[in-house]
């Protein structure tokens, strides 16, 4: 059966594709949780608007990430926490305190899950990426200092 589906499924294509699954799944799965439409004609055509609004909403938020990653790429980030003697931390800095130097000192505020970094334990200079957009990554220059 022909469906056009309303929502991303996993395993099955994203909102506004046409595709092609088996009879039971669009009538017992798809269709009752409104996850699909039956491809009609008039459907397919709202399909085509949907992949339309798509295709310029990724594009947006692609430009918009590419501009977030020049800002971010461009200064050093301090990050201040408790230290002993050597450099040595007590605890570790984490991507949590990295997004909240991110959103204190640019304005940006990320989520923890977008920063990928091994806990930083020494003070010095270090660097973590962030994953702005599926096509948008940059490295960011993070600060320890004593605290």
């Amino acid at each position: 059966m022909n469906v056009i589906l309303r929502e991303d499924i996993a395993g099955v294509g994203r909102r506004g594709d046409i595709v092609t699954v088996a009879d039971g799944h669009a009538r017992n799965y798809l269709l009752p949780r409104g996850l699909a439409l039956v491809a009609t004609d008039g459907a397919i055509n709202q399909a085509n608007a949907m992949r339309r609004a798509r295709d310029l909403r990724e594009a947006n938020d692609r430009e918009a990430a590419r501009t977030v990653a020049e800002a971010l790429t461009a200064r050093a980030f301090t990050v201040k926490a408790k230290s002993g003697n050597e450099g040595r931390l007590f605890g570790s800095v984490t991507t949590a305190d990295i997004a909240a130097a991110l959103a204190a000192q640019a304005g940006v505020s990320l989520d923890r899950k977008k920063i990928v970094a091994q806990p930083i334990r020494t003070t010095g200079s270090h660097s973590a990426l962030v994953r702005l957009h599926a096509d948008v990554e940059c490295n960011i220059k993070i600060s320890v200092v004593a605290g």
